[in-house]
């Protein structure tokens, strides 16, 4: 009995976060499609949607798993750069966005997937500042490697070359070359294939299949680990395994983040995915409580949105950056307060509470 109210419970849960952002994706298709957003709203959808899955995604490592990861940036990253490449070589025999654009977030997911894979066989190994570390400059390696990058294809195929000295080596077909990825100055020419729809359906995608694992029995094995690891391994789970279970879906869907923002841009570098945005989406899985997906979605829409609202505040627009640190320190006081904490539990309990006794004298009198 005890395990079926917990169940329902969590079901409850869940439902509630689905219904969150299904409201916020109502809101935003009527106040888009009737014209009354302004340009600014309009240019924000896709980073916010791009922003939520990276939080979440991260969530899974951070929060469910308990391993501190500074990398997030660079799995965005292959994944960025791979599904651009895919759709820059198709879009002339794939036509339809509604084959081309899944197939690229399926490609951009599996490449930053199976990197995460490379990388977490030996790093998931170590814990803590360690892992932190290790991830942290795995994410500028990839960077570095995408910064000196160079496709280019003409008559004879596809030309490849790390470095500048390698790629003037290289002789093409003056007539048929053209460059696919051009080192420093990034990718140029992905097709526009991003938009809210797809950003919103992208984001109730990564919940279902996030809040669905952390709820089933592998979820379980994997809170176990975080908990306590010796008793885990006591028990028999195979603590490698599920903590490459984690890491890797984690990374799929920061690849999945990684196309749908490359397809919003006419051009990415990859100077773009440093460390600074890994910190960010960390910040947003903090701020909106490590373990909870659904407070990682409102941090990240609250956190991306209020810089370039504050922008169009007339004389705050100077000042929006200082407005905006001191409003994320006083949120992430607010949200780790152990009374304020205590009290809203109280009220909420109260709630509850009243909420029960009035549906008992309610089947009472029935």
């Amino acid at each position: 009995m005890k395990t079926l109210n917990t169940m329902n419970k969590t079901s409850k849960n869940n439902f509630i976060t689905y219904g969150i952002v299904l409201a916020i994706f109502i809101f935003c298709a009527v106040y888009i499609e009737t014209d009354m957003a302004t340009f600014l709203f309009k240019g924000l959808m896709v980073p916010i949607c791009v922003n939520v899955i990276l939080a979440v995604s991260l969530n899974l490592t951070v929060g469910i798993l308990g391993e501190l990861s500074l990398g997030h940036a660079g799995f965005m990253c292959v994944g960025a750069f791979a599904g651009s490449f895919f759709s820059m070589m198709t879009q002339e025999t794939l036509t339809s966005v509604w084959i081309r654009f899944p197939l690229a977030f399926i490609i951009g997911g599996l490449s930053a997937a199976f990197i995460g894979l490379l990388v977490g066989i030996p790093v998931l190994r170590l814990r803590g500042d360690y892992l932190a570390i290790v991830t942290l400059a795995f994410c500028e390696i990839i960077k570095n490697i995408m910064n000196n990058l160079y496709i280019a294809k003409d008559i004879n195929g596809l030309h490849f070359a790390i470095g500048v000295g390698a790629y003037n080596e290289i002789e093409f077909d003056a007539a048929s070359k053209q460059v696919l990825i051009n080192g420093a100055m990034g990718i140029t020419g992905t097709p526009n294939d991003s938009n809210y729809f797809w950003g919103f359906a992208l984001i109730f995608i990564t919940l279902i299949v996030i809040l669905n694992l952390v709820n089933s029995r592998t979820g379980r094995a994997i809170m176990s680990i975080r908990d306590n690891r010796i008793a885990a391994e006591s028990v028999g789970i195979n603590i490698t395994k599920h903590k490459l279970i984690a890491f890797v879906i984690s990374a799929f869907f920061a690849g999945v983040a990684g196309v749908l923002y490359s397809h919003n841009l006419s051009s990415v570098i990859a100077t773009k995915f440093d460390y600074n945005y890994s910190i960010l989406v960390l910040v947003f899985v903090v701020l909106g409580g490590i373990g909870s997906m659904r407070g990682s979605v409102i941090a990240a829409i609250i956190l991306t949105a209020l810089p370039e609202f504050l922008r169009d505040i007339g004389n705050l627009s100077d000042y929006r950056m200082l407005i905006y640190a001191i409003l994320l320190i006083a949120m992430m006081l607010i949200n780790n307060n152990d009374y304020l904490h205590q009290m809203t539990q109280g009220v909420l309990g109260k709630f509850r509470l009243g909420k029960k006794s009035k549906k008992n004298e309610q089947e009472g009198v029935s």
